[in-house]
């Protein structure tokens, strides 16, 4: 058991997840691309979030108020703000 290898891997896996941000892909969407943009922020199965998302829908509501929301604050891949950013920002230069 090497411990000196085990610790550099450990600190890069969270360095790059601290730099990582969340996005909307453009592919492998099948809506708004919201299940896919937290499964890879997240490093987890895309169907998974999709299924615990269904879940949280059928099973108190939760999901599709969720999705929503992510739908409206994740920006989408290459965009540089998200729906709701975007229109904030357009409401603000208008009435200046």
């Amino acid at each position: 058991m090497n411990t000196a290898t085990a610790s550099p891997q450990t600190t890069n896996h969270t360095t790059d997840h601290t730099t990582q941000q969340l996005y909307r892909p453009v592919e492998d969407r099948m809506i708004a691309g919201v299940a896919a943009g937290i499964a890879r922020y997240l490093g987890a199965d895309v169907t998974a979030v999709r299924i615990i998302l269904a879940v949280l829908t059928f099973v108190g509501g939760a999901g599709l108020p969720i999705y929503l929301a992510g739908w409206l604050l994740i920006p989408e891949e290459g965009a540089e703000h998200s729906i709701a950013g975007g229109f904030l920002q357009s409401r603000q230069t208008r009435s200046l």
